[in-house]
């Protein structure tokens, strides 16, 4: 995620204590042999808390010698309270880890490899996952964390009744670029003083204008050594997303959006927006909150058909100093199986990172909105995450977002903000550690 910055934006601790088993002991039947207990450390909607504590339940019946005590952590600092706690002695076995923080984690050395546990394991398969986001919990050939879910940021939402009134047809998985602008053009709209009053398109993950036109940030994603902001691809996206806001005024600007005193997701229930870019985990807010039509694309090619997108998702890692990680082990593999993973895409909060649950009835079988919510499947082959280095988040925060906040504004133009980030981005991923 560049951070998960919508998905975690409602997180909060007093819902969290009121939810049912979250930061107590998961009771099993009383046993002859002794009871190891399992702390598992993650964030979390409140529903998404709930489903995660009473699927578990289940499970419990079955390794009663085994106690899981949840303990939600909200998502802002997840990674530095997580550290402060190892570093206090009182870590978790078990922590939830989003592909960025997995990032900060791992670099770290506090995980424990999992290939020990795997290669024994006949009940666990990589076949199943989706390789996309398992290669993003490997490092050095050796698995450190298994997927949950993966969260490309492919899904353009949009609002089938102003397309209706319109008269556009709906866009459809094979679109460009060009048809994104045009259509966003023929959806926006104006009052008597030239005010903005419905916008065609938002979008905040610039990264899929870079990825999605053939540029990258990076020489290496893996082992990154130089920026590559100053590629002329890379460029020439950053440019189209900055034009969409300054020359063609069909995105709104981050003052225009604040100005406007509601969030996207209302701006676009009540008409206000034809079309946003995001990831799938819109869609419990869309289902239960607002009643209006809509459904979801995959992010449109760029002239030449070039396609790929930035991509978030979630995966769970044993900590090395567990005191018990063959018992964690299980856990893991209960946290990541196909019932828990069928019950966060039948809620619509996530799209399983196993390719069973994912074409099944649960996922691309479901009747629930958005219809089109298969087309992730294929998204996952196109998916591209952030650089794997420890301090990418901080350059993003120091160098990066400043900058865009510029062109976002109409203040810089691609190449000037780029010009200035690049050294600054070279001499962190070439500094020696």
């Amino acid at each position: 995620m560049n951070d998960f910055k919508r998905v975690i934006s409602f997180l909060c601790v007093g819902l969290f204590l009121l939810s049912p088993g979250c930061g107590q002991k998961s009771r099993t039947p009383a046993t002859s042999g002794p009871t190891v207990e399992i702390k598992v450390a993650f964030w979390g909607s409140p529903e998404e808390i709930d489903i995660i504590t009473q699927s578990m339940s289940t499970w419990q019946k079955t390794h009663p010698n085994i106690e899981v005590r949840f303990e939600h952590t909200p998502y802002s600092g997840y990674d530095s309270k997580i550290l402060t706690r190892i570093a206090g002695g009182a870590a978790p076995d078990i922590v939830a880890a989003e592909v960025n923080y997995f990032v900060t984690f791992a670099t770290r050395g506090v995980f424990l490899g999992l290939n020990q546990f795997i290669k024994d394991d006949k009940e666990f398969s990589f076949d199943d996952f989706f390789a996309s986001i398992m290669d993003r919990f490997t490092m050095g050939g050796e698995v450190y964390a298994i997927p949950r879910d993966v969260a490309p940021f492919a899904c353009v939402f949009y609002n089938k009744d102003l397309f209706d009134k319109a008269g556009i047809p709906y866009p459809t998985d094979d679109w460009t670029w060009d048809d994104m602008l045009r259509i966003a053009q023929a959806l926006t709209k104006r009052d008597e003083t030239g005010r903005v009053i419905q916008y065609g398109f938002y979008g905040w993950a610039w990264q899929n204008f870079v990825y999605g036109n053939g540029g990258s940030l990076v020489d290496d994603v893996k082992a990154p050594s130089k920026s590559t902001l100053d590629d002329p691809k890379t460029i020439e996206g950053l440019q189209f997303y900055s034009d969409l806001i300054n020359k063609y005024q069909v995105m709104p600007a981050p003052l225009a959006l604040a100005n406007v005193g509601m969030g996207v997701d209302m701006m676009f229930a009540s008409g206000r927006l034809g079309m946003f870019l995001s990831g799938i985990w819109e869609t419990p807010a869309l289902r239960t909150k607002y009643s209006f039509r809509w459904d979801v694309a995959m992010f449109p090619k760029n002239r030449e058909g070039v396609r790929h997108f930035g991509s978030g998702g979630t995966g769970y890692g044993i900590l090395s100093s567990s005191k018990h990680p063959r018992e964690a082990w299980e856990v893991v593999k209960a946290l990541t199986s196909a019932p828990v993973q069928s019950e966060l895409a039948e809620r619509g909060l996530a799209q399983p990172a196993l390719r069973s649950v994912a074409t099944g009835e649960h996922w691309a079988g479901s009747p629930l909105p958005p219809a089109n919510k298969k087309m992730l499947n294929e998204a996952v082959n196109y998916i591209v995450f952030d650089p794997f280095h420890p301090r990418w988040r901080e350059i993003e925060a120091k160098f990066i977002s400043p900058e865009f906040d510029l062109l976002k504004s109409g203040k810089e133009t691609a190449e000037e903000a780029v010009r200035k980030i690049n050294p600054k981005i070279d001499e962190i991923l070439q500094a020696k550690e």
